[in-house]
């Protein structure tokens, strides 16, 4: 993917998607919930749900809540591009969110970066 794609919901959720050096990092902002989880599964990976690319980072500085919805989604791409060369990292997680991920202990999964830059360069 060379370009930017944008899927917005603006009652609930905004999804950014753009590469970066051969990684995709899809921004996102709102809250995310059993709503729009199939909107965050789409931009993670491909349109139809299928692997994109093996290594992405989930922009999550704009996110304001995050239920177990999410925490699935998370999961589910995590086991889908995990590999030898493939990775799936979270950057920018507030302290709300974060909290969601620590008490399921995702964040021992998935690796949790303050900054997208710190999770491209990890």
């Amino acid at each position: 993917m060379t370009g930017n794609q944008k899927t917005d919901r603006p009652d609930r959720l905004s999804v950014e998607r753009k590469a970066v050096d051969g990684v995709r990092v899809v921004t996102v902002q709102g809250e995310i919930d059993h709503t729009v989880k199939d909107t965050l599964t789409r931009a993670l990976l491909n349109e139809d749900g299928t692997v994109a690319p093996l290594r992405i980072v989930a922009d999550l500085s704009g996110v304001t809540f995050m239920d177990s919805s999410g925490i699935n989604v998370f999961v589910a791409v995590y086991q889908q591009v995990d590999g030898p060369h493939g990775w799936l990292r979270i950057a920018g997680a507030q302290e709300s969110v974060l909290r969601v991920l620590a008490l399921v202990g995702v964040e021992t999964l998935i690796p949790c970066h303050p900054t997208v830059e710190e999770a491209l360069s990890a």
